[in-house]
Order: structure tokens, then sequence, then C-alpha cells
């Protein structure tokens, strides 16, 4: 491991009295449900309950196109990175993470899993701390990845939790970057031990951020998603004294005899079932003391044959005690799920008010595009949540649950189950050709059970919303003072085709085979649009406020067949969404070969050249109440993390990560 030490030792003493200063910032647990407080952004999602939501307001939309760079931050993985290249056992994708503030320190976790402080006025680095987790294996699943780190301050001591992508949780000192020598052992946990099972490294690691609550740190964990093997990595959560390490608790995601769901895991399926993890975001309520977790998929995604049953806490919201990590409550999304429908947005709370009485809510948004909203302290649905039947598989050796659970508010924020009427229509001859595609899947509604090769001679089955479609881990945004929820959204489906494995390299009966890709005519998409949006539903009512198209999408395509212009049909890629009191700001990056984004805000005449947009990165601000686009913020760099702001010297400041590989940092806005 490696610790640097840069800048002024007046700014290293300025640190030291962020941790007197946290406890007079109103870390309460009420603020905690009201955004980040005091102009502060002191966890991942701005607060524990992942709001996204600060009530900073001086940047709003009469000055929003005065928004210029403040500082750029290089990470300090680009040169290990560019040194490396031949030996390094895979290089960074994009680097995601959203860094923390107190007291005008940031604190980041880099993709190569270093951390580093960073003085939140100049962009100046103040220490860095590198455990040397990148010199070994390629972290599971993800690769090398990153979210973000953990805050923690008693008022005296103040910790930074970093997790690493060969599975360990370092402590470190807020003022120096050193880790605490009597946390875990010199500092770190490792977080491969004290599972109920041995595992290799190389199958398990930690990305997302852990949080605290009172003085637990809990953590969840990534686990390989393509095991050929029936017996897998466990994805159980686990709770940590923060001074010591010490594990407190271990709630088994997968039920173990004597405890409440085992029942639900078929022939001793618990036994040696898998992954059933928490790897994206976790929320708390600090008043309560309740953690909240997001469940991932089983082993294997998309048979489940050798786990008969529910499958509880698979695909569910779980609620736990945080100081004893005792079940509270839990509500399953998908009964035995087959369709990699992991629970991995961070599950966001509000205080709403429905017919007129107030409810301390959590609101979970899905791959499945719907949201769920619950009383986060009772666990009951705030509108009914009904149980409807779905169609039933013909695999071999399959049992797919009779019904699935559909809430009836919100409605959904998108695209659901493949019809006729979902095709692409912009002329007659289009719709048919349309259709002879169609024909060559099997397709129907939500939760369509996936076929086996040779069932019925199809190329397999289109999943809507697929894996990555829908809300994944970026989750929704919400507003504490209004009740509103905010969710960027893909329209994307999967195509999935069982197929037995050669029985000398796996043991499941059927596992996922290569179908090739899921082209529309002519080269466009094969449905109707728009195929990235921005929704917004009033949670006091349930109800869609608003939905516009998030970039032009395959629009030049659509003109060139001579067809008249539509308008913004949706496509690119974007952070997850950053609100404040008087804008929702997001991170965008249009199709390379979209002409236009639609949406550019410019003075009336200006000339634009539409090829020059189709690669620009944005950063986008809309208007909170009517989804219209206030100004587009052009970048030199591609925007990959969720957006954050603070206030800093009576600045404030927006600040997203950017980049990949040896490129890759932070950049910082702020008014002229």
């Amino acid at each position: 491991m490696l610790l640097r030490l840069t800048g002024r030792q007046g700014m290293l003493q300025r640190i030291a009295a962020a941790v007197v200063a946290a406890a007079l910032l109103s870390f309460s647990p009420a603020a905690a449900q009201q955004g980040a407080p005091g102009g502060q952004w002191p966890a991942y999602g701005g607060d524990h309950g992942s709001t996204k939501y600060s009530p900073l307001d001086r940047i709003d939309r009469d000055n929003v196109a005065s928004l210029r760079v403040a500082w750029r931050w290089e990470s300090p993985d680009n040169p290990i990175v560019t040194a490396n290249r031949r030996t390094l056992p895979a290089i960074p994708d994009a680097f995601k993470s959203t860094p923390v503030l107190v007291d005008g320190v940031l604190y980041i976790k880099t993709s190569l899993s270093q951390a580093a402080a960073i003085d939140a006025a100049t962009g100046e680095t103040l220490w860095t701390f590198d455990p040397g987790s990148w010199e070994g294996e390629r972290p599971a699943n993800t690769g090398f990845n990153s979210r973000g780190v953990a805050y923690w301050s008693d008022g005296r001591d103040a910790r930074i939790f970093l997790p690493t992508g060969n599975a360990y949780l370092w402590a470190l000192d807020a003022r120096t970057g050193r880790p605490i020598a009597d946390f875990g052992a010199d500092g770190a946990i490792d977080a491969t031990q004290g599972l109920r099972r041995p595992i290799p490294r190389r199958d398990y690691q930690l990305m997302s951020v852990p949080i605290v609550v009172g003085d637990v740190v809990v953590i969840g964990s990534v686990v390989f998603d393509g095991p050929r093997f029936q017996l897998d990595a466990p994805g159980d959560v686990r709770g940590f004294d923060v001074r010591t390490g010490e594990e407190l608790w271990e709630f088994h995601t997968i039920p173990q005899p004597g405890e409440f769901g085992n029942e639900t895991w078929e022939n001793g399926s618990w036994e040696y079932s898998g992954s059933t993890n928490a790897w994206g975001m976790l929320t708390a309520d600090p008043e309560l003391g309740y953690v909240y977790l997001p469940i991932g998929t089983p082993t294997n995604d998309y048979y489940g044959g050798h786990r008969l049953g529910d499958n509880l806490f698979a695909e569910s919201i779980v609620c736990l005690d945080a100081a004893t990590g005792e079940r509270v409550w839990h509500f399953q999304f998908v009964h035995h799920g087959l369709w990699d429908y992991d629970a991995t947005a961070a599950p966001a709370l509000l205080d709403i008010k429905v017919d007129g009485q107030p409810i301390k809510a959590v609101a979970v948004v899905t791959k499945q595009a719907y949201t769920y909203v619950f009383d986060r302290v009772t666990g009951e649905p705030v509108w009914p949540i009904e149980e409807r039947p779905v169609p039933q598989s013909t695999v071999p050796g399959e049992r797919t649950s009779p019904t699935q659970p559909h809430p009836t508010k919100p409605p959904p924020f998108d695209r659901q189950g493949v019809t006729i009427d979902s095709l692409i229509d912009f002329t007659p001859e289009l719709r048919a050709e349309a259709i002879e595609i169609l024909e060559e899947f099997t397709y129907g509604p939500l939760f369509e059970p996936i076929t086996a090769a040779g069932d019925d001679g199809k190329r397999g089955t289109i999943l809507m919303p697929g894996a990555i479609g829908g809300a994944n881990w970026h989750g929704a945004a919400v507003d504490p003072e209004t009740g509103w929820l905010y969710v960027p959204s893909r329209t994307q489906p999967s195509v999935v085709l069982l197929a037995p494995p050669d029985p000398g390299t796996s043991d499941f009966r059927y596992r996922r085979t290569r179908s090739g890709g899921l082209r529309g005519p002519r080269g466009l998409p094969l449905w109707k649009p728009p195929y990235v949006r921005l929704s917004a539903f009033d949670l006091n009512g349930g109800m869609r406020a608003w939905m516009v198209p998030l970039g032009d999408g395959p629009r030049q395509e659509v003109i060139d067949h001579g067809i008249p212009d539509p308008g913004p049909l949706g496509g690119g890629s974007y952070t997850g969404p950053l609100l404040t009191k008087t804008l929702l700001f997001l991170g965008f990056r249009g199709r390379r070969d979209s002409p236009d984004l639609g949406f550019i805000t410019r003075e009336a005449g200006a000339p634009v050249d539409p090829r020059a947009l189709s690669t620009t990165p944005y950063l986008l601000a809309f208007d909170k109440a009517t989804g219209e686009t206030v100004h587009a913020l052009e970048l030199d760099v591609a925007p990959t993390g969720t957006p954050m702001t603070y206030l800093q010297n009576g600045r404030q400041f927006i600040v997203l990560a950017y980049g990949a590989a040896n490129d890759a940092g932070l950049i910082a806005l702020a008014l002229e």
C-alpha cells in the first residue's frame, strides 16, 4: 500500500477541523431525510436516504448558462494505467464514482480502489492512499469499478471507509489518509473471510459504497455473474463495528435452516445457491436505525430448475435493524427470478402525504420499469400491489411462479413486454418488416418465460425491459420538499435462449446461450420511441407528472429514410440525476451517429454544425416542474459519474466524474 500526502499544512489542519465541524453540521437523523445538509454532501446520494437532493439555489435557470469549469482533478489511477497497461489484468472502464464532501474536503474512490482527499475550492490533492489492490487479479464481474467511499465521524474522530476490488474494507483517518491501525488487521477487513463457506477472491469484490448507521458500517458485495456451477459465492450482507472492525452480524440473503424464508428454497437449494447479493446502493434511516437493502438475482440468472421455490430474499427490498442485522420487513419484487431483474437502485427515502395522511416512504425503481412505494417503517405498500397471473415456463425442470407482483401506482416509467403494437410504425412498410422480424422470436408480456433451444425453432425470448433496461444502479432522485421522484430510464430489451451446457464444464441443466442481436427493419430500432427517457412522478398521488425523451437517438436515420422529422427519439448515455432547489441536472452524451441532441439551447440564429454535436457531452439542466431543458452546458469530457453539489466559500459547485482508462478525473463547475 502507498500513502501520498500533498498540499499545505494549513489545509491538513482544516481537515482536522472538519471532524469537529461535522458534529455541528446538523447531520441529524431528521436532516438525513431532507437532502444534503448545510451545503455539504456527506454521503454518496447526498444523505443516508439517497435523495440526491440539495436545497442549494445559487445556480438557477437565470444564471445556469454562466457555469464554467472552476477546476479539474486528475485521478491518481492515470499514471498507473499508463505505466502498466500491458500487465494490468483489465483496463478500467468508465470512472463512475461520486465524491462525498465534508467541510471543504472531497473524498473519493478511484477505479483502481485508491482513496483521495481533495480541496473542494481548488481541486488540489491533499492525500491519496493506494492499498495496491490493482496488483492482483481482475476484480469480480465488473472489473476495476468504483462508486465511492463512506464518511463517518463521532465529532472527535473521522474515518473514510474504502471498499476495494480485491474485497477489503479499509478504514482511513480522514485527516491524513493513513489506515486506522486498530481497525481489523492493520486498518482493513478481508471480506472474503467469515462467510459461511470459502470463496475464491476472483469471484467476489466490494464495489458499491458502504453505509454507516450509528456505529455500524454495513457492506454488500459483487459476486461473479456468470457461474458455471450451482455452488456459488453467497451474497450475505454484514455489519461491522466502525471503530474496531469486529463483525457484529451477518444477514443471510439466502435463509439458512431455521431462518425465515428457508422453505422458499426447495430441495436443499439453500445450501449451494449463491449470488442473491446487494451489489447496488444501500440506504438508511438513522432516526429509525434501519438499513434498506436492494437484493439481486440468485445463481443462475436465467434458469431456476436447481432452486425451485420463490427464493427469498432474492430480488427484494429488505429492511434490517442496523444495530442487530435482524429483519424488520421485506418485499419481493420478483418470485423465483429468471430475468436478471436484480434490485440495484438505492431505495430512496422521502416523506409524502397521501389522501391527507403523512407517510414516511421508501421508493424503489427497478429494471422492470416499476416504482414500488412502501411505508418505510412498516413495509406496507402505499398503494396496492397486485399478484397477477403470468405465463408459465415449458423448459424441463423449471417451475415458474404462477403470479408476480404488479404495482397499481405509480404507472410504469418505461416500456414493459412486447406486442405488435410495440413495433416501429413510421410507415406501413417498416411496420410490416418489423412484424416479420419479431416473429423469429418468442415474445409476450412482462415476465414472459424464457425458452430453450429447440422448443419452437425461435431465436430466443425477448425480455422487455432487459437486464440493462428500465432503471439500473443510477437510480432516481427525490425532492423532499415536493414529494416528486425523477428517474432516467432506457428501453433496451434482452434476447435470451437457454441450452444445455457441456457436462464437462458445468453442472447446470441449462444456461444462457449466445442469441445474437436484435435489429429492426433497415437498421432502425424494432420499437416505437422514445428509447431513452426522463420521467417525473408526484408520489403524493402516485401519478406521472411528465416524461421527455433524452437525446435524439436515431432521428437522422429516420429522416434519411424519407420520413418527416419525428423530433427527438431518445438515445445516448446518461448519469444518475442530481436535484437542487432550483433545477434537475444530468450528465449526458448523445449517440455517436446522432446529428443533434434536439434540445440544445442557443442564441437564435447561431450557426450549429449538427455533426459536431453527435459526440459532444453535456451537463443538462431541466425545469423540475415541466421537464423543459433549461440549458445544455457543453463539456470537453464525457460525464460518467452521478453529479453532486456543495457550497464552498460562498460559491455553489457541481462536481462530476469523467473519463476512463488513463484519462479519468473530476471536473468542477461554478458560476463565473
